[in-house]
């Protein structure tokens, strides 16, 4: 992984990935839920390539503007480029663009951490102990 490294990620939407299905908004176009997952899945992909068995990677901030809808059946394009990398090598931080065949739909930001998987589920399932 290196700063200025891109990766791009593309999916049709289906009325499964709309505001109205999902309860965000009555409209039948593009949830902004599903554009911040589109954009943490193409983080994902592109740090899954070079980490090491038993990591993975976790979304710890995100920051995005739905600037324009795209409806069922039209294909949106999510590109994600590496802005920063921490000290450690855990934090990846990254910029964000989504596209329909129209133009700019949304942009922002995105952080990912890297994890031991083993480590990070054992913690979160100390909590059902609570």
């Amino acid at each position: 992984m290196k700063i200025g490294d891109a990766y791009e990620w593309k999916k049709a939407v289906t009325p499964e990935l709309t505001a109205a299905a999902l309860g965000s908004g009555a409209l039948p176009v593009l949830g902004t839920p599903y554009l911040i997952a589109m954009v943490e899945h193409a983080a994902f992909c592109y740090m899954n390539q070079f980490l090491e068995d038993g990591k993975s990677s976790v979304g710890t901030l995100v920051s995005i503007s739905h600037v324009s809808p795209t409806p069922v059946g039209m294909e949106v394009c999510v590109r994600v480029e590496v802005t920063g990398i921490s000290a450690n090598g855990k934090l990846v931080d990254f910029s964000a663009s989504a596209y329909d065949a129209c133009g700019l739909i949304g942009e922002g930001t995105h952080q990912r951490a890297i994890v031991t998987a083993e480590r990070f589920m054992d913690k979160c399932q100390k909590k059902l102990e609570v």
